[in-house]
Order: structure tokens, then sequence, then C-alpha cells
């Protein structure tokens, strides 16, 4: 934004919109007044300067605010305030509701007119409660508590409202929805049972199940969303309901019953199979669940509302989520030298990978790190010996095989790069940005990871923990790699060729990221799945044995890759499970890095 961009402080808008209005000039004095209601909606001296601009124009001031296109939110506002004035409250509430909707946590609506008790009298009890519905569906479920003080003028409305109307059914249930969102649950309770009591309905059931399930009252919120199902039995969002709230009180038997059916009545209902899909991984933990759930999502693009059960379902899991953090002893060491411990020293019996190692010497070079001995097979040996080689070695330290990537490539894959991810194919489609890199840049990207952005993500993980950067990077430029020659056909294709030579290289942190990003094309692209599952089949026995002899610093992340695997083979998943000990790549509580990890991780979006 430029200086000139900038909004002018709210007094000197102020002054501004005065100097305007005195000169007759109305059209500037009311932008000077939308600008200063946008940054003050509730200061005295700009409604009272409004009010005088409404009586200068003759007619009320509204069209000074026209909605266009792309209106200013202070304009919108600033017309809503007019539209009362003139006597048409209705019409500006719903254009308060449009701005809490724009921009939350704003106070928009904290004004007299919108909470005087009058209002309520004024206006048509059903016309009221579409207002409140439309403030719901503008507000999270529940609001945090520092956007509850912005919504609360229209809990004042709703209160009055019912006041006014207190057989309402309606209106009632429409303010037990708001009140439940603002965290006055006792209140939303009464509010819907009453209305349910002057006219029993479905939506009135709905409106009190969900107040009971807010106050922890399951036995009461099945009951009543029982009730619901009675009035309406083809409503099967409903169902999904019900299978929700046992699911969430343990009682996943009854809530898969419900799902079923739902699903028996209509085997494609959106939120049936959502929730369908999710019940089921979350009773056996099998990754072909998710994986029909995100073939459902892309076949059926036009669901009734955004579900987020595939994100809550790979939220947090390794590789259907995030990136896993690195191990081994050098990342352990590294990570104590950047804590403080600078007498930290490791001493490895083989050679740790390359990318460690590397990640090691650029953040920590007085760390000190020793190789007893290279025990077979040799680490430092491409796994296949015809593969593409992207590090070369000199004794036990590793070095660039490949050039260095140009800097636009590594501000492309700077702006993308994140430890963590909605679900595979949300990252899929992430990587993109990266498809008109040329191999050679992403080749290079590899190997020389750029310098994390300088953004508080980049400098938490630039200080604190280095190697999952670099791990980001990579994972990021292997995904960018599945979008290089999309032309080409899988089976000969340029992308396969090269994610293949980088999945059989070196143990490198490199073969976790090409083989997540197979993983991922997989996920997106069921004709794949059969080659993929064979592929990460063949590299996890070959880690496996060669596990029985040495270390393979990689081995419990390709296992968790191998579990997020569609259509993979029962004997690959048991050794997948074989390999995985009780570390669970994540980092242990009791780790100082574990709630940066856990921060850092944080979900990149549940619907009402």
């Amino acid at each position: 934004m430029s200086e000139d961009d900038r909004p002018l402080p709210v007094a000197e808008e102020l002054a501004l919109a005065r100097l305007a209005l005195e000169a007759g000039d109305l059209p500037h004095a009311a932008g000077h007044l939308a600008g200063a209601l946008a940054q003050a909606p509730t200061l005295p001296e700009v409604h009272e300067l409004l009010a005088r601009l409404a009586a200068a124009s003759g007619d009320g001031g509204v069209e000074l605010f026209p909605l266009g296109h792309r209106v200013f939110v202070g304009a919108v506002v600033a017309r809503a305030h007019l539209l009362a004035a003139a006597g048409q409250p209705a019409e500006g509430l719903d254009l308060l509701v449009a701005a809490s909707g724009h921009v939350p946590g704003t106070d928009w609506a904290g004004v007299p007119w919108v909470t005087a008790p009058e209002l309520a009298e004024r206006l048509d009890p059903e016309r009221i409660a579409r207002i409140l519905m439309q403030v719901c569906a503008v507000a999270p479920d529940p609001v945090p508590r520092a956007g509850r003080p912005a919504l609360a003028p229209y809990l004042a409305l709703a209160r009055n409202a019912v006041t006014v109307h207190p057989e309402h059914a309606l209106l009632l249930g429409a303010a037990s929805a708001l009140a439940r969102r603002l965290d006055e649950v006792a209140l939303a309770i009464r509010w819907a049972a009453r209305g349910v009591r002057a006219q029993p309905s479905k939506i009135g059931e709905v409106w009190l199940g969900y107040a009971y399930r807010s106050a922890g009252r399951t036995r009461e919120a099945l009951a009543a969303l029982g009730r619901a199902v009675e009035h309406d039995p083809d409503d099967l969002a409903v169902y999904a309901d019900i299978a929700g709230t046992l699911a969430d009180n343990g009682r996943l038997d009854e809530a898969l019953d419900w799902i079923d059916r739902a699903l028996a009545r209509d085997p494609t209902f959106d939120c049936a199979v959502h929730t369908a899909h999710r019940l089921r991984f979350q009773r056996d933990g099998d990754v072909a669940h998710l994986v029909a759930l995100a073939d459902f999502v892309r076949e059926h693009p036009d669901d009734s509302h955004e579900h987020a059960d595939l994100a809550e379902c790979c939220r947090s899991r390794p590789w259907l989520g995030q990136v896993t953090p690195a191990g081994g002893a050098v990342v352990d060491a590294l990570r104590l030298a950047l804590a403080g411990d600078h007498g930290a020293a490791v001493r490895l019996d083989t050679p740790a990978p390359p990318s460690a190692m590397r990640t090691v010497a650029a953040a920590a070079p007085g760390l000190r790190v020793e190789v007893a001995d290279v025990a077979g097979p040799d680490p430092r040996e491409p796994r296949r010996a015809d593969t593409r080689q992207l590090w070369r070695y000199d004794g036990t330290t590793a070095a660039p095989a490949v050039p260095a990537p140009s800097a636009a490539a590594a501000d492309r894959l700077r702006q993308l790069a994140h430890p963590a991810w909605l679900h595979p194919p949300a990252a899929y489609d992430a990587a993109v940005g990266l498809a008109t890199l040329d191999l050679a840049d992403l080749l290079g990207l590899l190997v020389h990871p750029p310098e994390p952005p300088a953004t508080a993500l980049g400098r938490v993980l630039g200080g604190q923990d280095p190697s999952l950067w670099v791990r980001c990077a990579q994972v990021w430029t292997c995904l960018g790699l599945l979008h290089h020659r999309t032309d080409e056909p899988w089976a000969e294709s340029t992308r396969r060729r090269v994610l293949l030579d980088l999945v059989w290289g070196v143990e490198d942190w490199i073969t976790e990221a090409a083989l997540f990003a197979l993983v991922t094309a997989a996920w997106v692209d069921p004709r794949v799945r059969p080659d993929v599952a064979a592929v990460v089949a063949e590299r996890l026995a070959d880690v496996a044995a060669v596990a029985r002899v040495r270390p393979v610093p990689i081995a419990t992340s390709l296992a968790h890759l191998a579990l997020a695997t569609p259509a993979l083979a029962p004997d690959t998943a048991a050794l997948a499970t074989t390999l995985l000990t009780a570390r669970t790549g994540l980092p242990r509580p009791r780790n100082p890095l574990y709630r940066l990890w856990r921060r850092l991780t944080a979900p990149l979006r549940p619907h009402p």
C-alpha cells in the first residue's frame, strides 16, 4: 500500500468532510464521511455530521452512497444509517449485517437506533428473524470471545424483539441461534424451547437440539433432533447432525447407524457422505475412507455447502496434513545447539541424510559431527545405480551435484512452502504456483533450498528449527514437480521419471518428499494408484531390508507415507505398521519444540 492509499486519520476525514459540506460539495463530503465511518463506526461526531449531510442533500442523502460492484464498506454503513433515518430500518440492517460479514469484529451495529426497543416494535417479527438468521450465516459457531462485542447489538435487537413478540416461533428460534453463537447458551435454550412450544416444527427442534448440545446436554439434544426427524424424515442433514453428536460422545456404532439410514435414502447426499467417511476413518483409521471422500469431493464440486470433514481427519496427521519433523541424532543436536547448548556434539555410526548434514553445516557451523564408520548398505550410494544424482560425496561430506536455482524460482517457492496443508489434494492444488518452473530450477531447489521467508513463520523456522524449513522447501518442490509437463501421459512422463529417480536415490529427506509427491498424485488421480502403490511397496520393502542391518533415519517417515497411500496392498500396510515404533514422528510433549510445532502446523478452517 502506498502512502497515497493509506486512510486518513478520523479527525482529518471529519475536518475535510466539514469543509466540503460547507462548500456544498456533498459527494466529497460523503467520501470523507465513509472513510471516517470505516475507522470509527460508532463515533458520535461521525453520525452528527452524517445527519447534517442528509439534511443538506434534501433527499436524505442515501444516493450519495450508491451500491456498486466494489463498494467501500464505509459507504455501505453510511447508506445503512441513512436508510434507517429515512424510515427503512430493515434495509439498513441488511447492509449492516453485510458489513459485519465483510469485516468481522468491527462494531458496525453498535449505534442507538439498532438497540432501541422501538425498532423491534416497528419491524415485522418475521423480518427480524430473517435478519438474525443473516447474522448467524456470517458469524462463526461459536463466535470467538474477541468477536462477541461486535455482534452484541444484534443480540440486543433479538432481546427487544422477543419481548415484543414473545410467541413468534421463527423469531424465537433465530434469536436462539444467535444467542448460542455468542455463548448465551441458557438463553438460547429458553428461547428455542419457547419457540417449539409456540409452534412445533422441524427447524424449531433443530435450534433446540443445537442449544442443548452447546450446553453439553446430549440426551436432550438427541431427543430434540430425533423429533426434528419425525417432522421431516427426508431432511438427511439432521441425520448427519445426530450422527455427529453421537460420535462426539463416543457412541460411534449408533452414529454410523444413523448415517447408514441417511445413505439408504440418498447415497449421494453430501452431508451424509462426508460424515460417513469421517466416522469410518475415526473407527478404524483406514485411509481408504479419506481417499473415497476426496474422490467424492472431486466428483461433486457443487455440494450444498462447504464441508471440513476431510481436513479435520487429515489435520496433524503425518503426511496427510503436515510435514513430519526430521528425526535423528544430527537434527536433535542441531535443535540443542540453537537452543543455546553450544557444546553440543554428535557422533554417528553411519552418515546422516545429506540434507540433514547440509542443514547443520549452514545453521550451526560450530556443531561437531563425527562419523565413526560407514555400515553397509552404504547410505551414500543410491538404492538404484541408474538414478539421477543430486549429491556427490567427498568421504562422508555431501555437496550438491546440480546448480543452484534462479532467484525467481527461490522466491516462488518461498511464497508457497508451509509445514501444513488441509489434505493432500489441497496441497496439490496449492503447488500449481510452481508449474511454470523449469526442471533445472526444481532440482536445484531440492539441494539449494532458499532462505526462509521474511515472515513470522519464516523467522520461527529459521531461528528454531531450520530442518523443518528445508523439509518444507523439498516437499513443495516435489509437489511442483507433479505439475511439470502435465500434458505428458503419466506412465512415460518426465514428472514420474524424475520423482522415481529421487525416490531411489541416496537415503535423504528428498526421498520422503518425492514419495509424498507420488502419494499425492495417487490421491488426485485414481488412474495412477496401482503404479504408485507398487512403488511405495517396493521402496518400503527395501527400507525394511536395510533396517535389519543398520539404522535408516527415514524409515518411520516412509512407513507413515505408506499408510497414507491409496490402494496400498494389505501386506505393505502390515509392514509399515511393523516399522512404526512408539515414536509417532511428532516431537514428544516434553520436547521444547512441541508447542512450536503444534502452532506452526495449525490448520490453514466445521460447517455450522
